[in-house]
């Protein structure tokens, strides 16, 4: 199968630059950033045992995307005639992806925890939501698996930077967004703390569950953080229990306003 093809049963999209999540004129830098923030959010060691061939797979075509954008000559012929050369020697099936991204980007557990403790509450991650927002027309459940860092815990903080940004007219009202069922809601926070449970349960098997200061404190923000979620869900039992009729006209922001 082409690479393109790979990408679009992989990634949704056989636009290669798409998947990157760059623009088609980005500079090297950009592409190279773009694999970067797309690899973090992909990496197999992130995902439970039985979801890892997945991981790998997806990996792997990530990284052989990356192969042809940052090559000048590939990238011509890309953007000339939407095809790859498929017998280049990046895209050949014996390369040790996941060894070829440790030795690009020097990458070490800690530097991916930095990443997510700078990436939260920031501009980037503002336009990533947005961007994500529309990409899918509201979606929740896509938006949720796209933003990098996030777990169902971010819901509430997401849903309320999407519903400022409608507010102020930066981003249109979409159906699928405003007026989301509740019973989605919960069908997709379940889904999240069961994978949530099934990663905690890895680390356990692996001996790496072990407690430390940084551990406990990641575990009390992340109490807090649920019992906030907790509230999120009480605030729309309250709301939109008996009705969601309404759902559309009004954003949720300003309703906590009033």
């Amino acid at each position: 199968m082409a690479l393109p093809q790979q990408c679009e049963a992989a990634f949704g999209t056989a636009d290669l630059y798409g998947v990157l999540g760059v623009r088609r004129g980005a500079s090297p830098q950009e592409i190279r950033r773009g694999y970067h923030r797309a690899s973090l959010r992909l990496h197999p060691d992130r995902v439970p045992p039985e979801k890892k061939e997945e991981a790998t797979r997806r990996f792997q075509i990530l990284g052989k995307v990356y192969a042809v954008l940052s090559d000048e000559k590939q990238r011509v012929v890309y953007d000339e005639t939407g095809m790859v050369d498929e017998d280049a020697e990046a895209l050949q099936d014996g390369r040790d992806w996941l060894q070829y991204w440790q030795l690009l980007f020097k990458v070490t557990v800690k530097d991916i925890e930095d990443f997510h403790k700078s990436y939260k509450n920031s501009a980037e991650e503002l336009a990533d939501v947005k961007a994500a927002y529309l990409n899918f027309k509201g979606d929740m459940d896509r938006i949720m698996e796209s933003v990098m860092c996030a777990d169902y815990t971010d819901e509430p903080r997401i849903r309320e930077m999407i519903e400022q940004a409608i507010d102020s007219g930066e981003l249109p009202s979409f159906k699928a967004f405003v007026k989301e069922s509740k019973q989605k809601m919960m069908s997709r926070r379940k889904r999240a703390e069961k994978e949530a449970k099934e990663a905690k349960k890895t680390l356990d098997d692996l001996g790496l569950g072990g407690e430390n200061d940084l551990q406990a404190l990641i575990k009390s923000r992340s109490r807090d953080r649920e019992k906030q979620m907790d509230n999120f869900f009480a605030q729309l039992e309250a709301k939109y229990g008996n009705s969601t009729k309404k759902g559309g006209k009004k954003s949720s922001a300003k309703k906590r306003k009033a």
